[in-house]
């Protein structure tokens, strides 16, 4: 596997090796003693999968303390705009974000460590979209933050009239109206 750092500290890109040949493909899609070598230890104890059609935006959200969540996420059809927004007090990222095409395709993945609020966008027509956390999740902890923020000013790369927004994703407090309950305390790789 190949691990590539982004420009928020512990949010990393994991890119298998693909094998080919004329029956389809075989990859390793995680392995517990690599990645705790290049990236940091994450025993995941869910994982989570959704369906969506293009257009549909899941986020931007995040679990405060005690259930704050690291998250494994990838795509296995279609493609996603997957997004990190990073909400850890002290980090030289705060308040910073980045994006990664994940698709079926190039079978890339993104890890996001915890304290680093979450969305992904369906860029396909359809896409089924997979991740794994390490802590349960727990609805009374969940927090969001608005897709639309413009201090964050997110490029979806898409018409902001195709975006499809579930009725609890339409209005939510921007970036800097929010007091974080995160730290940047944990060292990555």
């Amino acid at each position: 596997m190949n691990f590539i750092k982004t420009d928020i500290e512990g949010v990393v890109i994991v890119e298998p090796k693909v094998f080919y040949d004329a029956r389809g493909y075989f990859c390793e899609t995680y392995k517990a003693d690599e990645f705790q070598e290049k990236v940091c230890k994450f025993d995941f104890v869910q994982e989570n999968e959704n369906k969506s059609s293009y257009g549909v935006l899941r986020g931007i959200h995040f679990q405060k303390p005690p259930y704050t969540q690291a998250k494994l996420a990838r795509v296995s059809d279609g493609a996603v705009l997957d997004v990190a927004v990073d909400c850890r007090k002290g980090s030289p990222s705060f308040g910073k974000w980045c994006a990664v095409e994940l698709s079926s395709e190039n079978h890339r993945q993104l890890f996001l460590p915890r304290g680093v609020a979450h969305a992904m966008l369906c860029l396909s027509e359809t896409c089924v979209f997979h991740y794994k956390v390490d802590n349960y999740y727990a609805p009374q902890s969940e927090g969001y933050i608005a897709w639309d923020d413009p201090f964050l000013n997110i490029d979806w790369r898409i018409p902001v009239d195709d975006i499809i927004l579930s009725e609890k994703d339409r209005s939510h407090k921007g970036f800097k109206e929010q007091e974080f309950p995160f730290t940047f305390d944990v060292k990555y790789k």
